[in-house]
């Protein structure tokens, strides 16, 4: 018997963050289907764990910089079904960086199918609740990622 495998910030892979991720009882509805909430939590572990993974943690951002990360919007479809012990992935990837915001680009997965798709505009905001620029080191490691020009979604309109 092998020992289990600990915590994972995925990998990055063609341009894009993947996370793998396993469908548990608690984050599925009582037809053992992922309730719909739960793919926003789901997708916000896509983003942090590819900061983790870039070396540009939350805390550290927040503690060392000032700068704290909130989604300014959201667009999410939800396609297809995930369903209790299924294994998926979020995968997430950067479109067009602002100064003080950019935007993501986020699907889940099961094997090619897309389950759900997200585009989201993703702000920097500092200890006052205002906007501050996105520090130029977390621009460059978040390249890594980015799509360059992103086409904008006709549902983000900043």
């Amino acid at each position: 018997m092998s020992a289990p495998a600990g915590p994972t910030s995925g990998h990055i892979a063609g341009g894009v963050h993947v996370l793998p991720l396993r469908i548990y009882y608690e984050d599925t509805d009582a037809a053992g289907i992922v309730y719909y909430a739960n793919w926003l939590r789901f997708l916000e572990r896509g983003r942090t764990e590819l900061l983790r993974l870039l070396g540009q943690d939350h805390s550290a951002l927040r503690d060392e910089r000032g700068v704290n990360w909130i989604v300014r919007r959201c667009a999410i479809d939800y396609l297809k079904p995930a369903r209790l012990d299924e294994t998926i992935e979020v995968v997430t990837s950067c479109g067009e960086m602002r100064g003080a915001s950019l935007d993501m680009i986020q699907i889940a997965r099961r094997g090619e199918e897309i389950l759900v798709r997200a585009e989201l505009v993703v702000a920097c905001m500092g200890a006052t609740g205002r906007p501050v620029r996105l520090p130029p080191h977390v621009r460059t490691a978040l390249a890594q990622v980015s799509a360059g020009e992103s086409p904008r979604s006709r549902h983000i309109q900043v």
